[in-house]
């Protein structure tokens, strides 16, 4: 008797009604009580033995197709899937979905889908990413109006965003107020704190993986929303039917409009615009070209203006090459520019990076037990510290540029996930990266090496003079690193319904944010690893235990992060437009840890869920030596992003066809901060003296948002679809604490802390529509 065979089930899901690709989807063979997952392209490979099988194509929030194939060779089955018109059977659909959540070895991650996104109400009735992830355990702001977020104590340069792979270095427009982020381009995100995948490098804390929609490949519909402050356009639809799509949308806020009627010159306002081109050569070919674009701009009456935001291009190609590789090559170029004109000196001072990033990405699906990634990517960086040049011919500044810098990081990877037993699977992956640090114009030269020198006497650092100045072409490198990155991850399944999880990484960081600020803004400047600058090196575990319940699951993670090399920077640190940045830094480590709780709901009426962190993020920089003193004597001290206690809840109910609501409450402890504890006078000046480093917090940060969506229905049914959302932030009008400062009080001479409050209570109402 003959040796029964296997062959391959293979292909591609969609969204019926307009060709999307779809992320996550499940396909399942209950006979064989085995199944596969759609990757990022919506791709699927499952090897199955010779026969005929029950196959089920299952994603929440969209209606099963269930097809019988009878398998004698190798098969391509595309597949599209219907949009849910009714209550789906949610016992059987969610309990398989469930169960191969509790399966993957996978942890410390959340998936959102972009209609999720618009059901959580934030400030300005703007739809926001950023916001809502916030929302999630171990995931936090520096608070109202701040740029960047962070990720188990992390700091917000510790994070890759990437958009359809190209990275972001800058997530927010107005300050915070918004993200980059159009809601209504977005297909799909993944935010991995921890249990990073070999596949992903370059930052020690997180990666926010985001993918755009591709374009409706079957008909044309344009999708919006009117706001108070901003409003934004998305069309899409076939350059050829079911196989050539785009998509191009904007967004841009216009409140400055209505400044001069209140004799206001100030102007902010954003604008960005999102835009994809999809083509499917034929069954084994798909190309696409996607790109981003944003720029703030601000203009201070007549004494400045500037203007900031990211630029991407991307060009890919998904090649099949057989029923069981797939590959993904990936052309990047990403820039990110900061430009500030100050009028009353008469100069513009113009800064950045960019990089071009070469990729090519494998999935190899060996067996149903065994699938395995590999690739490559070489990323080529130009840091333009800063360039000033004078905007009149009357300005008594001369034109000079800081010193160019450049570099190159390459990485080879690989990871395979297997199923050891029916309860144990293993995620393992290896990554070496490299980085070079490339010849420049100006290279400075200390005695020993040692850019930043100790008075012991005065107890101070002090910047070190240069003995020589050289150069080196752009073909030398001055200084190259090389890392292996280890990963596992491991879960192990308990019963049906639960499971624990254990995950290590190790992640390299070559870049750095300079700045000592709590968030970033868009003055600071990244600068390479080189001489004097090394890698920041992470190494995170964590453990956890997975339970689904019948409608709701539960998570609890614990986590230990150390990263070493982490800057820091000497006291009254001179950073802005520094040709020799090294001479103030000093380089410490960093470590958080923490506890973290998720239940979450995604079935019924009522959906959402209850996060909760208790955590701690500490930073040391001690001396070199043992005569230093190092930065706050050596001693551990809270870095500006801790937060003992972060408690979130997010709820969205459905009452009817008309109407749903929304909620959301927000309780963090208070941000780190230095207060001035006394003041001596020298030479007639007063000088403030100031406690150890972040040893006081600001108040208790809280705040409760709303909304309510109204769709109104016609007796027919109509093309056009339009809905309104009234949304209120923080209800009870907290006014939480942006910053403490110090002054004297003109009237008594007393010093007196005076507090700054973002936002107090914020109504809005928009207006969304689609056909």
């Amino acid at each position: 008797m003959s040796a029964q065979k296997d062959f391959t089930l293979s292909g591609t899901v969609t969204e019926s009604d307009n060709g999307e690709t779809m992320i996550g989807v499940n396909i399942l063979i209950p006979s064989l009580q085995t199944g596969a997952v759609t990757n990022g392209y919506g791709f699927y490979s499952i090897k199955l033995p010779e026969g005929t099988h029950e196959i089920i194509y299952t994603s929440l929030g969209f209606e099963d197709y269930t097809e019988t194939i009878t398998l004698n060779g190798n098969v391509t089955k595309n597949i599209g899937l219907a949009v849910s018109t009714q209550s789906l059977d949610e016992v059987i659909i969610e309990t398989d979905v469930e169960k191969r959540s509790i399966k993957t070895p996978q942890m410390s991650a959340n998936t959102l889908k972009a209609s999720t996104i618009k059901k959580i109400p934030v400030v300005l009735g703007e739809a926001d990413l950023i916001k809502v992830i916030a929302l999630l355990p171990g995931v936090t702001t520096a608070g109202e109006g701040a740029s960047g977020f962070n990720v188990r104590g992390g700091a917000a340069d510790q994070n890759l965003i990437l958009l359809d792979e190209a990275t972001l270095y800058n997530s927010s427009h107005l300050f915070g107020f918004f993200s980059v982020f159009n809601p209504d381009a977005i297909k799909d995100i993944t935010l991995y704190k921890g249990g990073i995948p070999a596949r992903y490098g370059g930052r020690v804390s997180s990666v926010l993986d985001i993918y755009q929609k591709d374009g409706n490949k079957q008909d044309f519909h344009a999708t919006g929303g009117i706001g108070l402050i901003a409003s934004r356009l998305l069309l899409e639809g076939p350059i050829v039917k079911e196989k050539a799509s785009f998509l191009v949308g904007g967004r841009s806020s216009y409140a400055h409009l209505f400044l001069p009627l209140f004799d206001n010159d100030n102007v902010a306002y954003f604008y960005d615009l999102n835009a994809k081109l999809s083509y499917d050569l034929n069954d084994n070919n798909k190309l696409y070209l996607s790109g981003y674009f944003g720029r703030d701009v601000f203009n201070i009456s007549d004494l400045f203006s500037n203007s900031f935001g990211n630029t991407t291009v991307n060009l890919r190609w998904n090649h099949l090459y057989n029923e069981s590789l797939f590959s993904n090559l990936s052309v990047i170029f990403s820039d990110y520019y900061y430009g500030l004109e100050l009028k009353f000196v008469e100069f513009q001072f113009d800064s950045g990076v960019q990089n071009f990033n070469l990729k090519y990405d494998f999935t190899n699906y060996i067996s149903n037990k065994f699938k395995m990634r590999y690739g490559l990517n070489s990323i080529y960086y130009k840091f333009n510290a800063g360039e000033v040049t004078p905007t009149t011919e009357t300005s008594g500044v001369n034109p000079f540029k800081l010193t160019e810098k450049f570099a190159l990081e390459n990485a080879l990877y690989v990871e395979g996930e297997l199923e050891v037993s029916k309860k144990i699977n293993i995620q393992a992956g290896l990554r070496y990266s490299t980085f070079n640090r490339l010849g420049q114009t100006e290279i400075n030269v200390y005695e020993n090496d040692n850019p930043i020198l100790y008075n012991q006497p005065l107890d101070i650092y002090q910047k070190a003079t240069p003995i020589d100045t050289i150069s080196a072409s752009r073909g030398t490198t001055l200084k190259s690193f090389g890392y292996l990155e280890p990963r596992l991850a491991l879960a192990y399944q308990l019963n049906d319904e639960s499971s624990l999880k254990a995950s290590y990484n190790r992640t390299t960081q070559y870049i750095h944010l300079i700045s000592n600020t709590t968030s970033p803004t868009p003055f600071d400047i990244y600068a390479p690893s080189g001489q004097f600058i090394e890698p920041q090196i992470g190494d995170q575990v964590a453990v956890g235990y997975f339970r689904n319940f019948e409608n709701f699951s539960f998570d609890v993670e614990t986590y230990y992060k150390k990263i070493q090399n982490r800057l820091d920077y000497v006291d009254d640190a001179d950073l802005i437009a520094n040709n020799a940045i090294e001479q103030v830094l000093l380089s410490g480590d960093a470590r958080a840890y923490g506890l973290e709780f998720l239940v979450r709901k995604t079935t019924g009426k009522l959906q959402g869920w209850v996060s909760y962190t208790l955590a701690k993020s500490e930073q040391r920089t001690p001396g070199r030596t043992a005569i230093e003193t190092g930065i706050n004597n050596g001693e551990w001290y809270n870095t500006a992003w801790d937060r003992l206690h972060d408690f979130s809840a997010t709820a969205q109910y459905e009452l009817n066809s008309k109407w749903s609501f929304g909620a959301n409450f927000i309780y963090q402890s208070g941000q780190p901060t230095t207060y001035p504890t006394g003041q001596y006078e020298y030479q007639g000046v007063t000088v403030p003296v100031y406690e150890p480093r972040n040893s006081s917090r600001l108040s208790q940060f809280h705040h409760l948002d709303v909304s309510a969506t109204w769709s109104p229905k016609t007796e027919v049914e109509r093309r056009w679809k339009g809905e309104w959302v009234f949304s209120v932030y923080n209800l009870y009008n907290r006014s939480n604490a942006a910053s403490v400062s110090f002054r004297e009080n003109t009237d008594t001479g007393m010093n007196e802390a005076v507090r700054l409050s973002i936002f107090g209570i914020v109504p809005s109402i928009t207006y969304n529509f689609k056909f």
